[in-house]
């Protein structure tokens, strides 16, 4: 059995008297799409960032591909941050650059690919997400909430990442947006990247991408399993936090 691309031994992680996380365990398979849920402020995006090597736990194990990387230094992490995406909430993109020069950026600091490549890569990436040539000169600003998405995604996708993260992909779209979002996730499973972990409240997406659902409450995870079991479970707080996510 192939090893698995993340995997959390009873992480613990507090900021200051709030303990966030309480003994998190879980594995990602390559291939998967775990779906983290949970209410605001549950640690959803602690884990992910967690993950990325963005911030470290207090105690327990953490592997991604292959390596611990809870005591890594900033240099040593590189090289495993270059084989994943992160899709920051509100796509975070630089607001003072175009398109253009947001999806070129993981490229310019992480490749020696020259300008003509970098080019090429932008726009292709743009296509598979569904955005034409025409975009590449508008700033953020110009964007509706579900392109800014898109273009997030597409800079996660310049690395020719192994793994995307991704935190609240459809937070703040409209149905039809995040309808979307959902799709273009279940497109690049094609072939692009074909292993996520993704942290939502969003039911419909969870059961448009998910493999398996992690549900996340008082800093642990109340269910883990396959999506549909999970989603239509009886666990009373499970079913308790749906119920108010369904809302």
């Amino acid at each position: 059995m192939a090893e698995p691309i993340v995997e959390a031994v009873d992480l613990n992680k507090s900021f200051d008297a709030n303990h966030v996380l309480r003994g998190v365990s879980f594995t990602l398979a390559k291939g998967e799409t775990l779906v983290v849920m949970g209410g605001s402020g549950s640690g959803k995006t602690v884990l992910l960032r967690l993950v990325a090597g963005l911030i470290r736990p207090e105690s327990g194990r953490l592997r991604v591909f292959g390596r611990a990387i809870e005591r890594l230094t900033e240099e040593e992490l590189l090289p495993l941050r270059r084989r994943m995406g992160y899709v920051f909430q509100g796509a975070a993109l630089f607001d003072s650059l175009s398109v253009r020069e947001n999806v070129a950026y993981p490229l310019r600091e992480h490749t020696s690919l020259g300008e003509a490549e970098i080019e090429e890569r932008v726009v292709g990436n743009l296509s598979v997400v569904g955005l034409s040539s025409d975009v590449l000169d508008l700033l953020p600003s110009e964007l509706s909430g579900g392109m800014r998405k898109r273009v997030g995604i597409a800079r996660a996708l310049s690395v020719e990442p192994e793994m995307l993260l991704l935190d609240e992909p459809t937070a703040g779209l409209d149905p039809t947006n995040s309808k979307l979002v959902a799709d273009l996730m279940l497109d690049l499973r094609g072939g692009v990247c074909d292993t996520a972990m993704v942290v939502t409240h969003d039911i419909d997406l969870a059961r448009t991408v998910a493999d398996r659902v992690a549900v996340l409450i008082e800093g642990r995870f109340a269910a883990v399993g396959p999506a549909e079991r999970v989603l239509s479970g009886d666990d009373p707080a499970v079913r308790a936090f749906l119920a108010g996510a369904a809302r």
